[in-house]
């Protein structure tokens, strides 16, 4: 099934891939698409976490959700999925909130975390753990009341600029001593000012992609590094 990533990668570059362990933060708008593009990329081995279950607002934008999913969980209906692609894959899929309290639920050699989740404090603790572990991390900033996608792109954190949420956590990292430069997706477009966040599948889904597009082209620059 992965014969034509192989022919543009190179099998030294796939092997990276297979070997590589991810941690998955969240399997929502941005989370699903992270997820489907890990598992039909050849990845592995993914720790997948959320305590959501699907509804029926979530069908316009999330993968994991469809009228035969509805009140499911969300980590469940991705462990499923995963299996009916690649039968050797390894799933850890854990239905928690995650939280400060419950940071020990994560294992400690994960090669990159993806941050897809919406909580501010979560995304603090996240860059703590990944900054004390030594564990590449990227982020994803607020998606939601936007409309053009094509102004996403990946940054580091304190280059963000037009993003409520990014403003917040560079705050409260600046706070902590943690680092300001981490890899973040975000979007230059400024969000409707709204009470609610609404959201098409446009923005969170080319998010998703982003964040293992990027994770996919830094295992190839190291293969390229380590040949050079």
């Amino acid at each position: 099934m992965y014969e034509r990533i192989i022919k543009l990668i190179g099998i030294t570059n796939f092997q990276k891939i297979q070997k590589a362990k991810i941690l998955l933060v969240g399997c929502g708008g941005v989370g699903s698409f992270a997820y489907t593009a890990l598992i039909r990329s050849g990845f592995q081995n993914i720790t997948v976490i959320d305590k959501d279950q699907v509804e029926i607002t979530n069908l316009n934008r999330q993968l994991v959700a469809n009228l035969n999913t509805l009140n499911k969980y969300k980590v469940d209906i991705a462990a499923s999925l995963a299996q009916e692609l690649n039968e050797d894959i390894h799933i850890r899929a854990i239905n928690e909130f995650l939280t400060k309290d419950n940071m020990h639920l994560l294992e400690k050699d994960y090669d990159y975390i993806i941050d897809a989740c919406d909580t501010l404090n979560t995304k603090l603790e996240l860059i703590r753990f990944a900054e004390v572990h030594k564990i590449k991390i990227i982020s994803s900033m607020g998606m939601g009341n936007r409309l053009d996608a094509s102004r996403i792109k990946i940054t580091t954190l304190d280059q963000t600029h037009h993003d409520p949420l990014a403003k917040a956590l560079r705050k409260k990292v600046g706070e902590n001593n943690l680092n300001s430069k981490i890899p973040v997706v975000f979007s230059e477009e400024l969000p409707s000012k709204k009470r609610e966040v609404d959201s098409l599948i446009t923005s969170p889904g080319i998010a998703g992609l982003l964040m293992v597009n990027y994770i996919i082209n830094d295992l190839i620059s190291q293969s390229e590094i380590a040949a050079n």
